[in-house]
């Protein structure tokens, strides 16, 4: 005798229409009214990086590291939504509804329109979700919930799987917005991201760092909208609190002209925003020198430590070098790497940049400063907060169209821009 389990009959697929039986449409005769229907929820920064707000029948996988504020910011932006007499449930499989309740009253998010259900199992959830018909899904996190006929425990492949499968086709028959809660890996990926990115609509990834209370909401990808757009929040103690402008105050608290402190435009998404960049040069006694960075990839400033010796002159062989953005942002985007140099060359020489100019530029291996895309926008942004000059590439500089009481300096090679600095002393 061999024992064998019993193989349960295989269902019959549905579509992801109201209809069992699909037909085809030409091109031209499907509706566009997206952007009609999309619902506002609310909060301005989240708004931007849904593209406009939430589509109908969207799936939005909300992830981030333990602890960074998922939770309160999902309730903040459920209450939100539920002042707007829509009605949204609220599924946790984590927390219990005191639990729920007590964060509430502490961000004084509380509305009638908010249905709240702790359950983990998805066929209950599923049905509770038919019976009640809402207008806005939130699960809590999709890691928790477990399918009966799957034998894998909660949390596997094969669970993620099944039950976001499952919670899509709901959302997409019935049109129900839903938002589900990831984990992060400890090596900073959402656990099982290539099963659960390619299902959903859209993938928002909450960040920041603990020791500053400035959280990031990046688009990492959207169907309904640009991506790596990008959202500012500041942590209070009364929750989450939006930041329409960032540049200006992570440029509050800058110091007067100082060595190794220089401002770049940079954009995220479609917003320019300009960030601090600091540097530290000073005397090594170790047998290699240190090579730290903060905000700026370590390989990246290898790099730009090597181009900076071989057409500037500059002897850092034994010279600690720390690289720091302020306000615990992260810069990956190559119009950085000029100010990164300027930085350098700034605190090595005890040259400090003037406080009104501004520096962006790509720079090459061989000490070329490259055009960055959008230089317009940076422009303005640094006219915006008050800046009065700029370093800027040369290529495509005369087509620009310069601000009033904006002066542009473009330059071609790395040396260029060093001279400018030096001899604005």
């Amino acid at each position: 005798m061999v024992e064998r389990p019993l193989e349960a009959p295989l269902k019959k697929g549905l579509g992801l229409t109201s209809t069992d039986q699909p037909v085809p449409l030409h091109l031209i005769d499907v509706p566009s009214d997206l952007d009609e229907s999309r619902t506002s929820v609310g909060i301005g920064e989240m708004d931007r990086v849904l593209g406009g707000g939430l589509v109908p029948g969207a799936l939005v996988l909300l992830s981030g590291e333990p602890g960074i504020g998922k939770s309160t910011l999902l309730l903040q932006l459920l209450s939100s939504l539920a002042h707007t007499s829509k009605s949204v449930l609220y599924i946790s499989g984590e927390e219990s509804l005191a639990q729920i309740k007590m964060r509430s009253e502490r961000l004084g998010k509380t509305s009638r329109g908010l249905w709240l259900v702790c359950e983990s199992d998805l066929d209950r959830i599923l049905d509770i979700v038919r019976e009640h018909a809402p207008s806005v899904l939130a699960i809590d996190s999709i890691q928790t919930m477990f399918c009966r006929d799957i034998s894998s425990a909660p949390g596997s492949i094969a669970q993620v799987r099944e039950a976001t499968a499952r919670v899509m086709q709901v959302a997409k028959t019935r049109g129900i917005a839903t938002i589900l809660v990831g984990h992060v890996t400890k090596e900073g990926s959402i656990a099982g991201p290539k099963v659960l990115e390619h299902l959903v609509d859209t993938v928002l990834y909450f960040e920041g760092d603990r020791s500053h209370t400035f959280r990031l909401l990046r688009t990492i990808k959207n169907r309904y909208g640009p991506t790596y757009e990008i959202g500012v929040f500041e942590m209070t103690d009364r929750g989450l609190r939006e930041v329409p402008n960032p540049s200006e105050v992570f440029l509050s608290q800058r110091p007067g002209p100082v060595p190794g402190s220089v401002i770049v435009p940079c954009m995220e998404g479609t917003r320019p925003i300009l960030v601090e960049i600091q540097a530290l040069v000073s005397p090594s006694h170790l047998t290699m020198p240190r090579r730290t960075s903060t905000g700026i990839d370590s390989n990246r400033l290898a790099l730009l430590i090597a181009v900076a010796e071989r057409h500037l002159g500059l002897a850092l062989y034994d010279r600690d070098i720390f690289i720091n953005v302020v306000g615990g942002l992260k810069v990956s985007e190559p119009a950085s790497e000029l100010g990164v140099i300027l930085a350098i060359v700034s605190s090595l020489r005890e040259v400090p940049l003037d406080l009104d100019t501004a520096v962006f530029g790509e720079v090459g291996l061989t000490g070329e400063v490259r055009a960055v895309e959008r230089a317009g926008l940076r422009l303005k942004e640094a006219t915006r907060l008050g800046l009065k000059r700029c370093i800027i590439p040369w290529p495509g500089s005369d087509r620009l169209k310069v601000p009033d009481g904006l002066e542009p300096f473009p330059v071609k090679r790395i040396n260029e821009a060093v001279a400018l600095i030096s001899g604005a002393q």
